[in-house]
C-alpha cells in the first residue's frame, strides 16, 4: 500500500509538472538556435534550454511539495547534505509561490533562487543554479546585493525622494510598522549631503584602531559616529562603508504595540520580510518624531501589503486613504487572519491614549549601537 502510494504521488506530481510546464513555461515561439534538453530531465528537442531550465526547477519543486523527495544528482553540484537540500526547497516552494508575479525567465529564476539562499553561501548557490543551468554570477557577492535591491514601481504622486538601503538588521526593527536603515553616503542622493569632518576623521582613526587592536579607543570612535547619525556597514564584497541612518515609519498602517495582543507577531513578521535584505523607501514626509513616513520595498514585495493582508496591522486612514490599503484591511478582517481573529481588537491609535510611547525603539537602536561597535 505503501508503495502504491508513492507511486501514485509521483504521477500526480509528474502530471501537474507537464500541465504546468505546458500552460506555462513553454515559449511561444521557437528558438531554432538554443541547445536541447539535458538527459537528466528531457521535455523534447524542440524546446530551448531556457525554457528548459525554469521547467525543470519547477518540475522539482512540484515533485518536492508532494513526495519530498529531491533530485538525486543534485549532490554531485553541493556540498551540503540531504537534509540541509530539503530545507532548501521547501524555501523555494515557498518563495515561489509567495512570488508576485510570478518568475518566468532564468534571469528572474536565478533571482530569486540567490535571494532565497544566499545565507547558505556562493558555492552552494551556483551549484544548486548550475544544476539547473540556470545563470550564475560573475562577481556572486556584489551581485546579490544588487539582486537585494528592490525596485519599486515608478513614484506615485507626492514622493518627495527615495531611499535605496544597506542590509537591514534584525535588531533595527522595533515594532510591526518601523525600522531604522542605513544608506550609503556615496549614494547619489546622500552625496549631495556632507558629512560632518568630525565624522569623517572619526571613521578613519576607528578604521586605524581596529588595525592595531585598540578596543577601548574603537568603541569611543564608534560611540562618535553613531551619536552623528552615522553607522560604519559592510558593504558589497564585505567593504566596509559608512551610511547615514534614517528611522522610517510605515505610511498608512497602524501595527499593534508590541504588548497590544498581536504585536510581537506584527514585530516578528516585518522583522522576517526585511531582516538581511536591502529596501528601498519611497518617502512622503517627516512626522513629528523625527522619522520618515514612506512605502517600504523588499525582495519585490510591498511591506504595508504583507502586513495588512496578514492581518498585523491596521489601515490608518487618517492618514492615508488608499483604497488598496482599505481593501486589504477589509479581506483580512473577513477571513479571520492575525489580530482579526480576536471578536473586537483594540486599535492602537485607542490603545496608546491610554499607555504612553515608550522610547523603545531608540533604545533598540542604542543595543543595536552596543552590538556593532568594535
Amino acid at each position: 500500500m505503501g508503495m502504491l502510494s508513492t507511486i501514485c504521488q509521483v504521477l500526480i506530481a509528474g502530471i501537474a509538472a507537464r500541465f504546468l510546464y505546458k500552460n506555462w513555461f513553454i515559449p511561444k515561439t521557437k528558438d531554432s538556435g538554443s541547445s536541447t534538453v539535458s538527459s537528466d530531465h528531457n521535455y523534447g528537442s524542440s524546446v530551448s534550454s531556457a525554457a528548459v531550465s525554469v521547467s525543470t526547477l519547477a518540475h522539482d519543486l512540484l515533485v518536492f511539495g508532494i513526495t519530498s523527495q529531491i533530485p538525486e544528482k543534485l549532490s554531485e553540484n553541493v556540498a551540503s547534505s540531504k537534509q540541509v537540500q530539503a530545507n532548501w526547497y521547501k524555501k523555494l516552494l515557498q518563495a515561489w509561490s509567495e512570488a508576485n508575479p510570478t518568475p518566468k525567465t532564468p534571469g528572474q529564476v536565478s533571482r530569486l533562487v540567490i535571494l532565497t539562499l544566499h545565507p547558505h553561501g556562493v558555492t552552494e548557490v551556483e551549484g544548486l543554479l548550475r544544476f539547473y543551468r540556470l545563470p550564475c554570477l560573475p562577481a556572486p557577492w556584489a551581485r546579490i546585493d544588487a539582486a537585494a535591491t528592490v525596485t519599486p514601481p515608478s513614484r506615485p504622486e507626492g514622493v518627495k525622494f527615495e531611499l535605496n538601503t544597506c542590509r537591514v538588521d534584525a535588531y533595527a526593527v522595533p515594532d510591526g510598522d518601523g525600522l531604522t536603515v542605513y544608506v550609503d553616503v556615496a549614494d547619489p542622493r546622500e552625496a549631495t549631503i556632507s558629512v560632518p569632518e568630525d565624522v569623517r576623521v572619526a571613521v578613519s582613526e576607528r578604521s586605524k584602531a581596529r588595525a592595531s587592536k585598540d578596543k577601548p579607543k574603537a568603541k569611543a570612535l564608534h560611540k562618535t559616529i553613531v551619536d552623528a547619525g552615522y553607522r560604519v556597514v559592510r558593504g558589497p564584497n564585505k567593504k566596509e562603508i559608512l551610511a547615514r541612518m534614517y528611522r522610517i515609519r510605515l505610511r498608512g498602517i497602524d501595527a499593534p504595540e508590541n504588548k497590544q495582543p498581536f504585536g510581537k507577531e506584527a514585530k516578528k513578521e516585518l522583522t522576517k520580510l526585511v531582516k538581511g535584505n536591502c529596501v528601498s523607501v519611497h518617502v512622503y514626509e517627516e512626522d513629528k518624531y523625527g522619522r520618515l513616513v514612506g512605502d517600504v520595498y523588499c525582495n519585490g514585495q510591498f511591506a504595508q501589503e504583507v502586513m495588512l493582508k496578514k492581518g498585523l496591522a491596521w489601515h490608518y486612514p487618517a492618514f492615508d486613504k488608499r483604497p488598496a490599503l482599505r481593501r486589504w484591511a477589509k479581506e483580512a478582517k473577513a477571513a479571520g487572519l492575525g489580530l482579526w481573529a480576536d471578536s473586537d481588537p483594540e486599535e492602537p491609535w485607542e490603545w496608546r491614549k491610554t499607555n504612553p510611547r515608550k522610547k523603545t525603539s531608540m533604545y533598540l537602536i542604542g543595543k543595536y549601537r552596543e552590538m556593532t561597535a568594535f
